[in-house]
């Protein structure tokens, strides 16, 4: 019999316990898009607008950051709102961590992670090369685009703001564009999409470099190299240090930006190696063992 990620910790644990991140997270994700939906839906305007904009209880403005550098790039100079909107985002992702916003936010992942699961449960193993730098490369090309063009041409095509949009206005195209992405994850390249070109996750990565909750592989001398945390992991290289790096002198923090703080190494590691904690303090703890 197969067997999948997290089925020990299934086991020795409890299903909560081995899920608990995963189901927060979808509940986060759908309860964002609830939100959103309210008030077209039964005239309850809790969050009016869409990511890329919008109202909180019709008073505080919340604005995508990425979307107003490509407004500033076009040379169009934003509300003063969008620009207190932005801060507002800027400062709440970078206390919590940047690219929560791809895992516990952004409607895209529940595709993305769909076409993840699945390829697991079709034993699918080869895939296509794409490096994880291509994404700062189409970040680039976001912010170039609209100052050549004076349009936010990434703004068109981008799946995360059509989304939104398509629930609430009618997909259309979107709908194609889901299918692609998921069907370029599915068969093409393991997390292509999230893990290698999107501009967005490459920005709250950035975001990330100075985010003060981080997940700790501090039990990671009980590691028992199931490697079900690497197969669970959206962004798995990041895990090579703090798992496996003691005798490198790589302290337990996984301190690379291009986590997503989704927590699934936590549910998936029967062994209790990785933690969720506050990243400042693990690093002073890692400079005292050190020292």
């Amino acid at each position: 019999m197969s067997r999948y990620p997290g089925q020990e910790a299934r086991e020795r644990l409890g299903w909560w316990r081995s899920h608990r991140f995963l189901l927060l997270r979808r509940l986060s994700q759908l309860g964002v898009l609830g939100l959103f939906l309210l008030g077209p839906l039964a005239g309850v305007w809790i969050l009016k607008g869409n990511l890329s904009s919008s109202l909180l209880l019709e008073a505080v403005p919340l604005a995508d950051p990425l979307t107003l550098l490509q407004t500033v790039a076009s040379g169009h100079w934003p509300l003063a709102t969008l620009w207190l909107g932005a801060a507002i985002v800027l400062v709440g992702y970078w206390l919590v961590g940047g690219r929560v916003f791809c895992s516990w936010v952004c409607p895209v992942n529940l595709v993305t992670d769909a076409a993840a699961w699945l390829r697991v449960r079709l034993g699918l193993k080869g895939n296509g090369q794409f490096g994880r730098h291509h994404r700062y490369w189409l970040l680039a090309m976001a912010l170039v685009a609209p100052a050549i063009t004076g349009v936010l041409v990434w703004e068109l095509v981008n799946p995360v703001s059509l989304a939104l949009r398509g629930l609430l206005f009618g997909m259309g195209a979107g709908w194609g564009l889901l299918l692609a992405l998921f069907l370029f994850d599915l068969f093409v390249v393991e997390r292509g999409w999230c893990g290698h070109l999107c501009p967005v996750g490459a920005f709250y990565a950035l975001v990330n470099r100075v985010g003060f909750i981080k997940i700790s592989a501090r039990g990671r001398e009980r590691c028992s190299n199931c490697m079900d945390c690497y197969a669970v992991c959206p962004e798995r290289p990041i895990l090579r240090g703090p798992v496996h790096g003691a005798r490198r002198g790589h302290g337990p923090l996984i301190a690379a930006q291009e986590c997503t703080n989704c927590g699934r190494c936590i549910d998936v590691c029967a062994e209790q190696v990785f933690e969720i904690t506050v990243g400042f303090a693990v690093k002073a703890e890692t400079m005292s063992e050190n020292t």
